[in-house]
């Protein structure tokens, strides 16, 4: 009676305990809790998967959140060594359809839209760069 007692007790306490993991997983914050209006338009990958992966993404935005915008791009995939970009424009203004490999990721002639450049680079360093006047 008393081990039948304790079985029960056990069976409970990690029922509970599942059913609070659970919760946590899939209760995880994510891109579309972020308040900005984020719209990915395009993204680069490069296929080499033997050296540094470099990541690129046009994004367009609604608010300029400054705090959002870096946390949207920490969300965005990032490899050891490799180097991960997001460009920012604002919603409605003119947005580059494709992006590049490289130092210049997109036509030098969306560059007046571009309000923000949020890059990881391969050590892990995070910046985020306002109002660009040219495309690095």
């Amino acid at each position: 009676m008393k081990n039948k007692k304790f079985n029960v007790i056990l069976a409970i306490a990690v029922l509970i305990l599942v059913g609070w993991m659970l919760k946590g997983t899939f209760s995880q914050p994510g891109v579309n809790d972020l308040k900005a209006g984020f719209k990915e338009v395009t993204h680069y990958r490069n296929e080499n998967n033997t050296g540094p992966v470099q990541y690129v993404f046009i994004v367009t935005v609604k608010d300029t959140l400054w705090t959002e915008m870096e946390q949207y791009g920490n969300y965005k995939p990032h490899m050891k060594g490799g180097n991960t970009k997001v460009y920012y424009f604002m919603e409605g203004s003119s947005v580059p359809a494709k992006a590049y490999a490289g130092k210049v990721n997109f036509d030098p002639a969306f560059n007046s839209s571009c309000i923000a450049l949020y890059e990881k680079s391969a050590m892990g360093n995070v910046s985020l760069t306002k109002q660009m006047q040219k495309n690095q």
